[in-house]
């Protein structure tokens, strides 16, 4: 393949563009523009560390809110990322975790607990006093109505067959150790993790 002067010219010409460029540094332009942003962007925000919410990997956010209850201003959530320090996903996101703030900010997103009273087509807000009295009375009353102590042949068994557990695997080990001994000491054979479904 002949190569024409002005062929070698072009792409010499090219070569040395980007090289000079790469040589000023000029090649993260664009991430050192957002490096120099971000600090005076968020640089009033608290800063706040969890877990994105949505399946069972548990990738680190950060999440950061403006506002100062002590000053009576409402905190609210301006901007959440992937956690660079996390272990689990070393700051990136996928796209349901990258649209976390959009679930944050969802109207329709429920905020307090709910109740709906029988013969009612409503739900009604109550306080959470009100709402774990009413969850510890429930599964008190389940518990004492359904607990099945022995079997037909009269083999030990404390089992309660009716009610089920679902729990979280966006937690540690540890805590997930003592929500097992947790549940299995009240007799619930019917425990699912959500790293399971």
């Amino acid at each position: 393949m002949a190569v024409t002067r002005r062929q070698f010219m072009k792409v010499s010409a090219a070569s040395l563009a980007a090289s000079s460029v790469g040589a000023l540094g000029f090649v993260d332009a664009g991430e050192a523009l957002a490096a120099g942003v971000r600090p005076f962007k968020l640089e009033r925000a608290t800063e706040t560390r969890n877990a994105c919410p949505y399946c069972a990997v548990a990738c680190g956010v950060i999440v950061y809110s403006m506002g100062d209850r002590s000053k009576n201003a409402r905190a609210e959530v301006m901007h959440v990322e992937g956690d660079p320090d996390h272990p689990v996903n070393r700051g990136t996101l996928c796209p349901r975790g990258a649209a976390v703030l959009d679930f944050v900010r969802s109207p329709n997103r429920t905020k307090y607990p709910m109740i709906r009273k029988p013969g009612s087509d409503k739900f009604e807000r109550v306080s959470w006093d009100v709402a774990m009295d009413r969850i510890a009375r429930l599964v008190k009353d389940d518990r004492d109505k359904n607990f099945i102590a022995k079997n037909r042949d009269g083999v030990t068994v404390n089992r309660w067959l009716s009610t089920g557990f679902f729990g979280t695997s966006s937690q540690s080990n540890e805590a997930g150790y003592l929500t097992y001994k947790l549940v299995r000491a009240t007799g619930i054979l019917g425990f699912e993790d959500q790293a399971r479904i």
